[in-house]
C-alpha cells in the first residue's frame, strides 16, 4: 500500500488527492494545509467582499469531514509542514495546536501555491490598514476591518485581475477608491490599446486612476505616490502580483527554474529530488507557444496539474504539456479576456507575428440589445498559426476567447478560424461570428490581400511623408480625425479618385477598419500604393490623442 503526502490543498493539492483516491482505493493519502481551510473558492473572495456572494460558507468547497466520508482522505488543517528530509523520506509537521511530529512518505506532492508580493514601502511595517487577498483568512480580515472601522477611502495598489476585482468590490461597499499601477494601463495581460474601455469603466464608477505611478510611503490614513501626490487611504490593498512559494521545496534541495523562480519539474511533474513531485502555482511550466519557462498562476491549470500528477503516480499515461494562460476579469460593465501571447510577449520571443483588430457584436445587430466588443488576434505572419487573442466588451467576450483558446490548443491557423461552424441565431450570435471575422481579416494579411500598419507605427509613417485618407462620412470626420487627413467618404471614392495622387503613398483609415479595407482594395485596383490602418481611428485615438484634431480645413 503506497503512502502519499500532499502539502497544500485548494486547487492543485485537492485535485491530486481526490484523483489519487479514485485511482488507488487502498492508498494512504494525507493532506497537510497550513491554513484553516483546505478547500475553498479563492476566486470568489472579492465577490464576497463586494456583497455579491452573501453566504460565506458557500466559499468553503469541502471540509475535512466531508473529504473523509467521501474519499477516505486524512486532511489535516492548521498543520504547517516546516521541513522535508528527502533522504529519510519524512516531513516535519508543526500543527497550530499540539506538538510537532514527523510523517513518512513513499511519494510526496508539493502544492504550496504562490504568495503575494509585498514591495518595500516606507511605513508599511507600522501600518494596520494594509491587506493582501489570497485566502479565507485574508478575506475575513478585510471584512472585519470594513465592518469595524467603516473606511471611506481606499487605495488599491496593482491593477491586475485581483486588483481590478477588489476595486469594484470596494466601490460596491461605498468606498472612494484610487487605483495605482506603475504601468501605463490596467490589466498587464492586455496590450495597451485594448485597455481604454476598462479605464473608462473605472472612471465612470468614480475610481481615480493613477497609472505610471507607485506608492512610495504609507502614512496615517494616506499614501504618497512617486510623483509626491498624497492619496487618502483608510484602507490599502496590495495586489502587485504573486511569486511561487518555494521556501519548503528549497529546504529539501529541490531545484528551481532559474528564469521564473518556480519549482522545476519535468513532463511527469517530477522535481529534481527523487519521489518528490510538484504542481500548481509554485511550479514553472512551459509556455506552449514559445517553448520557454513561464509562471501561470490560474485555477484551471492548477486543477488539471493535480489530476495529472495523480495519473502519473497511478500509472495512467499523461504528460505535463504546459499552458497558454487563458484568463478573464469583469470590470464593472466591461469584461476583458486574454489567451495565449499578447503582442509584447510575441515580440519578446522574437516571433514572426502579425496582428489584426476588429469590432464585433455579441449577437445580431438587428436583434435588440446587441453590444459591441473589441478583439485583437496575434498570429504567425507566414503560416497563420493562432498565437494569442484579447477581447474587451460588455457581453460575449467569454464565448469568443474560449473558442480562440481552443483554437490555440489545437494549433489551428487563421484559415481554420474562417471555417469554424459556430452556433447562430439572432439572440445568441452573428452569422459571421467575430471569431470568423478575425480569421477573414488575418487571412487577408497572410495572403497579402491587405497591407496593414499598426497604431504605434502611424506617426513615423506620416513623418516619412505618407498621406492619410479618411473614408468616413463628413459628420464622423468632424467629430475627430487625424491631423492633416484627407476626407473622401468611401461611397464617393470611385467618383473622386482623380483628387488623389498616384505618386503618393497613402494610409487609409475609417472608424474601425472595415471601410478602410474596402477603400484599400479599391485603390489598389486603380494602381495606388496603399496601407490600411489596422483598427483605424477608433482604436488609435485613445492611445495617440496627440495626433487627433476636430479642426476641419475647407
Amino acid at each position: 500500500m503506497a503512502k502519499y503526502l500532499i502539502i497544500g490543498g485548494v486547487a492543485a493539492g485537492m485535485s491530486a488527492a481526490t484523483r489519487l483516491r479514485r485511482l488507488q482505493e487502498d492508498a494512504e493519502i494525507i493532506v497537510f494545509e497550513r491554513g484553516a481551510h483546505v478547500s475553498f473558492a479563492n476566486c470568489g473572495l472579492p465577490y464576497y467582499l463586494g456583497g455579491e456572494i452573501t453566504d460565506r460558507d458557500a466559499l468553503l468547497v469541502q471540509t475535512p469531514a466531508k473529504l473523509k466520508a467521501r474519499f477516505n482522505l486524512d486532511v489535516r488543517e492548521n498543520a504547517a509542514v516546516t521541513a522535508i528530509d528527502a533522504t529519510a523520506k519524512t516531513v516535519r509537521v508543526e500543527p497550530t495546536t499540539g506538538a510537532a511530529y514527523t510523517e513518512s512518505y513513499d511519494k510526496l506532492i508539493l502544492a504550496p501555491g504562490a504568495k503575494p508580493v509585498v514591495p518595500p514601502i516606507s511605513g508599511l511595517a507600522d501600518a494596520h490598514n494594509v491587506f493582501t487577498l489570497r485566502n479565507i483568512a485574508d478575506m475575513d480580515q478585510i471584512d472585519s476591518f470594513i465592518q469595524a472601522h467603516k473606511p471611506r477611502t481606499a487605495v488599491v495598489v496593482g491593477a491586475g485581475a485581483i486588483g481590478l476585482e477588489m476595486t469594484e468590490s470596494l466601490v460596491r461597499q461605498g468606498l472612494h477608491v484610487s487605483l495605482v499601477d506603475a504601468t501605463s494601463h490596467v490589466l498587464p495581460a492586455l496590450d495597451v490599446e485594448m485597455a481604454p474601455a476598462l479605464h473608462t469603466a473605472l472612471q465612470n464608477h468614480g475610481v481615480q486612476l493613477h497609472l505610471g505611478a507607485a506608492v512610495t510611503a504609507i502614512g496615517d490614513h494616506a499614501v504618497t505616490l512617486s510623483d509626491g501626490q498624497p492619496l487618502a487611504a483608510d484602507l490599502i490593498l496590495l495586489s502587485v502580483g504573486v511569486r511561487p512559494e518555494t521556501t519548503l521545496a528549497q529546504t529539501a534541495g529541490v531545484a528551481l527554474e532559474e528564469t521564473t523562480g518556480g519549482i522545476a519539474v519535468n513532463d511527469q511533474y517530477q522535481t529534481s529530488v527523487a519521489d518528490i513531485y510538484a504542481v500548481g502555482d509554485a511550479i514553472a511550466v512551459t509556455n506552449q507557444l514559445t517553448g520557454q519557462p513561464a509562471l501561470i498562476s490560474l485555477a484551471s491549470p492548477a486543477n488539471r496539474q493535480g489530476r495529472h500528477v495523480a495519473d502519473v503516480l497511478s500509472g495512467v499515461q499523461t504528460i505535463n504539456k504546459g499552458g497558454i494562460g487563458t484568463a478573464i476579469v469583469r470590470v464593472f460593465d466591461q469584461v476583458a479576456a486574454t489567451t495565449g501571447l499578447n503582442e509584447r510577449q510575441a515580440q519578446a520571443a522574437a516571433l514572426n507575428y502579425r496582428m489584426v483588430h476588429l469590432n464585433g457584436k455579441d449577437h445580431a445587430a438587428y436583434y435588440p440589445d446587441a453590444v459591441g466588443m473589441s478583439l485583437k488576434l496575434v498570429f504567425d505572419a507566414t503560416t497563420g498559426k493562432v498565437l494569442g487573442a484579447q477581447a474587451v466588451g460588455p457581453r460575449g467576450v467569454d464565448k469568443r476567447i474560449d473558442v480562440l483558446a481552443t483554437a490555440i490548443k489545437a494549433q489551428m491557423t487563421v484559415f481554420d478560424l474562417e471555417e469554424l461552424e459556430l452556433s447562430y441565431a439572432p439572440p445568441f450570435g452573428v452569422a459571421k461570428d467575430p471569431v470568423n471575422m478575425l480569421g477573414y481579416a488575418a487571412a487577408n494579411v497572410v495572403q497579402g490581400l491587405t497591407h496593414t500598419i499598426q497604431w504605434h507605427e502611424l506617426a513615423g509613417e506620416l513623418a516619412a511623408g505618407k498621406k492619410l485618407l479618411d473614408v468616413r462620412e463628413p459628420d464622423e470626420f468632424a467629430t475627430g480625425h487625424f491631423k492633416g487627413a484627407i476626407n473622401i467618404p468611401l461611397d464617393q471614392l470611385r467618383s473622386r479618385i482623380s483628387e488623389l495622387d498616384k505618386r503618393a503613398d497613402y494610409i487609409v483609415s475609417c472608424q474601425s477598419g472595415l471601410r478602410s479595407y474596402n477603400a484599400e482594395r479599391l485603390l489598389r485596383g486603380h494602381g495606388f500604393n496603399v496601407q490600411n490602418l489596422d483598427g483605424a481611428i477608433g482604436l488609435a485615438a485613445p492611445v495617440i490623442p496627440e495626433l487627433i484634431t476636430t479642426e476641419v480645413t475647407v
